[in-house]
């Protein structure tokens, strides 16, 4: 049985910046990647949580990320801005050109935002929220490593490629989905490991090209896409938009870091903002309340909406603190206080 540890945001935030800064993350990256996984912890969203920041670490420590990198923005078209990570982390670039982006949505009604060269290891989910709590229409998507195969494949090729989405809802929160193209979030086999915990079948296949409930085997062979050739074709989508049409590599054209330094872990990241007073005029607020019906319709049959989830997992975050399995919270203090 998981037994947990209870942090306050602070103490969750402070425990973030000690290792990031004592592992050599400049102060506004420290800040831009706490800022978004003790969002994600709070949430509950484990697997992009505080344990991220292990990950973080580790690819700092096999040159797969500058710690420092300052982010160039440019504002290259009326409705494009475009921002150089530097082979940094993607959060602290997003943050940058997130104003730019905004104020072009709000003129022109859409705009897009280029993310390049960027080590992008986080949700999706906070990025496009903080754009829906603007009034603007948000959707993001980002290749990864070749860790999936193909519907009908067998070998990595595709990323898990994510895409999320986030819609305004004046008094309300925003109605967000953040998932991964594949089965599962790399991360959550990656959990399943740690606790010594079996995997579904129908997550992986090991590198004999056959179904496998190992998650050991899983990571050595190719995750599987949802929903076969349409999460396949959705995957390939995120590849094309967030890659070559950015100017940005393929997944299978990267690769993660590694203890000898040869690893290229940058790529792209794409976002749309979209502000739905430029389409309807005085006629947004009732348009907006009638998408209602389609909310109160899913919930009118015992269903769920996606994120409600979150909010719920938030607000008891907000009565009670953050909860992290006991073992993580010891390996995170370990990392911390150990001597360099």
């Amino acid at each position: 049985m998981t037994t947990f540890v209870t942090l306050t945001q602070e103490e969750a935030s402070q425990l973030s910046h000690e290792i990031l800064t004592r592992y050599g993350y400049s102060q506004p990256h420290a800040a831009a990647i706490t800022r978004n996984i003790v969002a994600v912890q709070r949430d509950e969203g484990h697997s992009h949580g505080l344990y991220r920041l292990i990950s973080c670490v580790d690819t700092l420590r096999r040159g797969g990320v500058s710690p420092d990198a300052v982010p160039r923005i440019e504002d290259t078209a009326p409705s494009v801005v475009r921002a150089d990570a530097n082979n940094g982390c993607s959060l602290l670039a997003f943050e940058q050109a997130r104003p730019l982006l905004i104020d072009k949505a709000r003129t022109n009604g859409i705009a897009l935002l280029a993310i390049n060269n960027s080590f992008h290891f986080s949700a999706l989910w906070p990025e496009v929220e903080s754009l829906a709590e603007e009034g603007l229409v948000a959707l993001a998507m980002t290749p990864s490593h070749a860790f999936v195969a193909p519907a009908g494949g067998s070998r990595p090729l595709l990323g898990t490629n994510p895409l999320a989405f986030s819609w305004p809802r004046p008094g309300r929160d925003p109605f967000t989905f953040d998932f991964a193209t594949s089965m599962v979030a790399r991360g959550e086999i990656e959990l399943h490991r740690r606790a010594g915990k079996s995997i579904p079948d129908n997550w992986a296949v090991g590198e004999d090209g056959l179904s496998t409930t190992d998650p050991e085997e899983a990571l050595k062979g190719a995750m599987l896409t949802f929903g076969a050739y349409k999460g396949s074709a959705l995957s390939m989508m995120i590849e094309l938009l967030a890659g070559p049409l950015i100017g940005d590599v393929l997944g299978h054209e990267t690769r993660p870091a590694t203890t000898e330094n040869s690893g290229r872990p940058w790529h792209g990241e794409l976002l749309i903002a979209i502000d739905p007073h430029k389409l309807l005029g005085d006629t947004m607020h009732y348009h907006l309340e009638h998408a209602e019906t389609l909310f109160e319709e899913v919930l009118s049959q015992g269903a769920r909406l996606p994120s409600q989830r979150r909010y719920e997992a938030r607000m008891r975050s907000k009565e009670t603190g953050i909860n992290i399995p006991e073992a993580l919270y010891k390996e995170l203090t370990m990392l911390r206080d150990t001597s360099l």
